[in-house]
């Protein structure tokens, strides 16, 4: 499964690895975090509820505005 997420507030390649680091600390999710588009791809191998996710990016002092 797979979940797109738009997130708020990254500026540089720190921002994205302290995102990708946050959401891989999930058990079970991989991301790709992309700056330009500012949004990060989760791939979940089993589920994660959309909670979980928000948490853990708020936690590294990020906002998501949205998931796909």
């Amino acid at each position: 499964m797979k979940k797109e997420l738009l997130i708020e507030g990254m500026s540089c390649q720190h921002c994205v690895k302290r995102v990708a680091q946050a959401l891989q600390a999930i058990d079970g999710v991989q991301a790709t975090v992309n700056l330009e588009q500012k949004k990060a791809v989760v791939e979940l191998a089993h589920d994660v509820s959309d909670e979980v996710l928000i948490a853990a990016v708020d936690e590294a002092g990020y906002k998501v505005e949205k998931i796909n």
